[in-house]
Parts: structure tokens; C-alpha cells; sequence
């Protein structure tokens, strides 16, 4: 999100670049262009989802096709045709899920509740909800720190500091 501020086609470029260095396939570089570009539309106080079609024109042509096709504003989660760990069926849940509640919470639950690779799809919801309804949205709860022991590690524990930070402490 460093480039935001310089735009659409910064911002695209870089989320294209960044997703590259662990993605091989384009369409994945496409579909982190697509969240930060509307991360990006979102952090400047718009609604991300009122103009998708401006994010989509920015798209490479041979991925817009198939990004329009689940991003539509009248999908319904059960028009998904394929599993939803790919990444454009992914971001086409994410942003049903937003579209279609009316608070984090809930957007994240439609995300769980839509079953398949549900950490994945709860955790872009997660960032377009919590850049649409802002950060005091999120419950507490859910940004409070998580001790889990670490099975068969001698007593050593992670530390889930927030939803996107891990530390391993002894």
C-alpha cells in the first residue's frame, strides 16, 4: 500500500511485482493488482466496490475476462465454478462477501461460511473490510494477542500479535 498514493497504476505495478516474487502465474499478479487497487480506492474514502469496472480496465486483457466474471456485483456465492482457492474465484468471494453484509464481522463470516479455503478468502475480506469500515470496525478480540503452544517444541509458544503478525517466542 507504500504506493497508494501515487495512484492506480503504481500501486498495480507494484502489488504485480510483489506477487511475482512467490506467485509464477500472472493471474495471481493480476488478482494482488485488483486487492491493492482497491485497497487503495478504499484508503482514499471511497467505496472500493461502487466502480470495479475502473480497477478491471487496468487489468492485463488476458486476465480481465475471467476477474470480471467473478466480480460482478450480482454474483451469487453458488455461481462460483471453481474452488474458491484459486486465486480470481478467491477474490470474487472476498468482495461478495463485502458486498453483500454490512459490517467486518460479518463480512467475515460470509467469507468462513462460504466453506473451502477459508482462511485465505476470510483473510482479503479482512483487508477490504477492515479499509472500508476502518479500523475501529474490527472487534478487538480479533487484534488482541494469541498464545498457542507449540506441540512437540519443548515448551516454546507463538504469539499471534495481531490478524497478520506471527512471532515463535521460548
Amino acid at each position: 500500500m507504500y504506493f497508494a498514493r501515487d495512484g492506480q497504476q503504481a500501486t498495480m505495478d507494484a502489488a504485480r511485482n510483489t506477487a511475482a516474487l512467490t506467485h509464477g502465474d500472472p493471474a495471481a499478479w493480476e488478482g494482488s493488482a485488483i486487492f491493492h487497487d482497491l485497497m487503495r480506492v478504499a484508503l482514499d474514502g471511497a467505496d472500493p466496490l461502487d466502480d470495479v469496472s475502473l480497477t478491471l480496465s487496468a487489468v492485463h486483457s488476458a486476465h480481465r475476462e475471467r476477474y470480471a466474471a467473478v466480480l460482478v456485483p450480482r454474483l451469487a456465492s453458488r455461481q462460483a465454478t471453481e474452488f474458491n482457492g484459486a486465486v480470481w474465484p478467491c477474490l470474487g468471494s472476498a468482495v461478495w462477501a463485502l458486498r453483500t453484509t454490512c459490517s467486518y464481522e460479518d463480512a467475515i463470516r460470509t467469507a468462513i461460511d462460504l466453506g473451502g479455503d477459508t482462511d485465505t478468502v476470510a483473510a482479503v475480506t479482512g483487508g477490504l473490510a477492515g479499509a472500508v469500515y476502518g479500523p475501529a470496525a474490527i472487534p478487538t478480540n480479533l487484534t488482541e494477542s494469541l498464545y498457542v503452544p507449540l506441540p512437540g517444541s519443548g515448551g516454546r509458544t507463538c504469539v499471534y500479535l495481531t490478524c497478520s503478525t506471527l512471532l515463535v517466542a521460548s
